[in-house]
């Protein structure tokens, strides 16, 4: 394969998605209502509800793809034994302790504070409410009995479930051609335009039975919105075949400029469409206006992917001492990054001020002070193989 340049970039667009999301969560307890959360506040900011949104069509595809696009090389260097091990102990790790030790504490303090069942020791409330041990309440108010789940780590296990798959298909299969980048071409708008109403087609297939935010099991420990598989596993196929083929450094500027406009355009759309007090509708079914909404999600998602990429490489390719720091520690902020939220929003609970006025203090809180968190932690002894 040609040489390969600075990936700067993909660090420095690793640490600003990583912002977004911390934002996005730091958001849940204060926009409009849907999806559950670890904390309830009374009043809500509408204008977040545009915020969500634009979030979840695209950003967790995008880091999809830039894992997906590290993958084979880790593969390459390692071999099946060692990459399973390593993506075992990287990502199994983490899974195990916080399904069985975080998420708990969490869930058990929004069991006392937001339902009202009555109070219950924290072992009782483990057992029987947490794995399902006792009986469900006949009025239990959800979202999911039992509570066990695995949270905002579901990307993580999904990242493992996608590097079993992977290894699988190396084993059996035949791996992709390595393409020196001077020989492959990026992708042409004509093509992208194909890949994008595919896939909106596909979203709104699945999506006529698993609406967004609907999570289910599959093969009963999976934890998985069916709604976003097909946007998250296209991205990340699309990363690995990228690393194969150079589309990181190779895609044209102009390619980039043109769907990064696009992205953005969707994107005010539907600030626009909350500003105005218009509603939009989203919720999957066999329905016209579910199909405009897959349509204008797949857009906005192929637009910012693929846009900010190309800007992050060509304005953002380098690195100095805090920026090294900071994409060194995005995986720990991941992890960490609700726990502190949520402490910080129990803290702002019965403080007079609005909720967007909340959001706000919150996110400014709690970008570095999770950075602070993720960096001491993944330096301790016991953790630092892991992190």
């Amino acid at each position: 394969m040609g040489e390969r340049r600075s990936l700067f970039f993909v660090d420095n667009l690793r640490i600003a998605l990583i912002v977004l999301v911390i934002a996005h969560h730091a958001g849940q307890a204060y926009g409009p209502t849907g999806g559950w959360w670890y904390f309830e506040n009374p009043d809500r900011a509408s204008i977040l509800g545009a915020f969500f949104t634009v979030n979840r069509s695209f950003f967790m595809s995008l880091f999809f793809m830039i894992s997906g696009y590290f993958l084979p090389a880790s593969y390459d260097r390692k071999g099946a034994r060692e990459f399973l091990g390593d993506r075992c102990r990287r990502l199994g790790w983490p899974l195990l302790v916080f399904f069985f030790a975080v998420i708990p504490v969490m869930t058990y303090t929004y069991y006392l504070n937001f339902r009202h069942y009555g109070p219950l020791p924290f072992l009782v409330y483990y057992s029987q409410v947490y794995f399902g041990r006792g009986a469900r309440p006949f009025d239990w108010s959800g979202p999911t009995w039992p509570e066990m789940n695995f949270g905002h780590l579901w990307f993580v296990e999904h990242l493992l479930v996608f590097a079993v798959c992977y290894a699988i298909w190396r084993l059996i299969g035949r791996p992709l051609a390595r393409i020196d980048s001077k020989e492959e071409r990026p992708p042409r708008h004509l093509e992208i335009l194909v890949f994008t109403f595919a896939l909106a087609a596909g979203t709104f297939v699945v999506r006529i039975w698993h609406p967004i935010d609907k999570w289910g099991a599959f093969l009963g420990f999976i934890q998985v919105a069916f709604a976003d598989v097909p946007r998250d596993l296209s991205f990340f196929v699309i990363g690995v075949i990228a690393y194969r083929r150079n589309w990181f450094f190779n895609m044209p500027k102009k390619t980039g400029k043109v769907w990064l406009l696009l992205g953005l355009a969707a994107a005010a759309c539907c600030y626009v469409l909350r500003l105005t007090g218009h509603t939009y509708f989203s919720g999957g079914g066999l329905k016209v206006q579910s199909l405009v909404y897959d349509i204008w999600e797949a857009f906005l998602c192929s637009g910012l992917c693929i846009g900010l990429l190309v800007l992050f490489r060509e304005k953002l390719n380098f690195q100095g001492p805090l920026a090294k720091n900071l994409a060194a520690s995005t995986y720990a902020v991941y992890l960490f990054h609700v726990p502190v939220i949520v402490a910080l929003q129990y803290a702002m609970w019965h403080t007079d001020m609005a909720a967007i006025t909340k959001f706000a203090i919150v996110s400014a809180a709690a970008v570095p002070l999770t950075f602070f968190i993720g960096n001491y932690v993944r330096q301790l002894p016991f953790v630092r193989r892991i992190l």
